[in-house]
């Protein structure tokens, strides 16, 4: 059925699991592209580059920002990240909806771009719980870990208060359920009504 493309923003703070549950979506949804994002920081474990993130330098990040290139961008713990303006488009114009795994600021920038924006916010059960997991994962210093415990908070009041829809992270497989049923809904929020009408008037 004809309907309107849309970007579907997945943000929570670091830790919460949104990358876990973007990749889970995409695989559970056809519709569904991944916008890759880029970024300053290294990369990290068995990531790589062109498929987790197009890593580069700060000198060329601000170069794509002068260019205004990018969609999106925002500097989180220190480095840059951002969503190529020409890719959205390019995978819009092509008929898919397009997901973005981004912070809280990227994502209310979208939503100004394109109002249709469907905005959800993770959270985790608790707050020990989170502080658990970036613990259980091995890669931050405590020091690290408690900047990223400091910016969660901020993150969350700012998702709690502006992101149309908000889903604890206790089950995976529940998230996931939820997720895939709000972008369902949202699908048939923008249904293309003038193109609908035409059709039934065609018949």
């Amino acid at each position: 059925m004809a309907r309107l493309r849309f970007p579907v923003v997945l943000a929570a703070a670091s830790g919460t699991g949104k990358t876990t549950l973007a990749h889970m979506l995409l695989q559970n949804d056809s519709a569904l592209r991944l916008s890759i994002s880029y970024t300053t920081r290294p990369l990290r474990g068995e990531e790589v580059n062109g498929r987790d993130y197009h890593f580069v330098d700060e000198d060329t990040f601000k170069k794509m920002i002068e260019a205004n290139s990018l969609i999106e961008w925002a500097k989180v713990h220190g480095h840059y990240y951002g969503s190529s303006a020409e890719k959205t488009q390019e995978l819009m114009g092509e008929g898919w909806d397009v997901l973005f795994d981004i912070d809280v600021q990227g994502g209310l920038q979208l939503k100004q771009r394109f109002p249709e924006t469907l905005l959800i916010y993770l959270v985790p059960p608790s707050m020990k719980v989170l502080k658990d997991r970036l613990t259980g994962r091995g890669t931050d210093s405590p020091e690290v870990i408690q900047r990223r415990l400091e910016a969660a908070n901020q993150e969350n009041q700012v998702g709690l208060k502006d992101f149309d829809y908000i889903i604890t992270n206790d089950q995976l497989d529940r998230a996931l359920f939820d997720i895939t049923a709000i972008v369902r809904a949202h699908r048939l929020r923008h249904l293309d009504r003038d193109k609908i009408n035409q059709q039934l008037a065609g018949n």
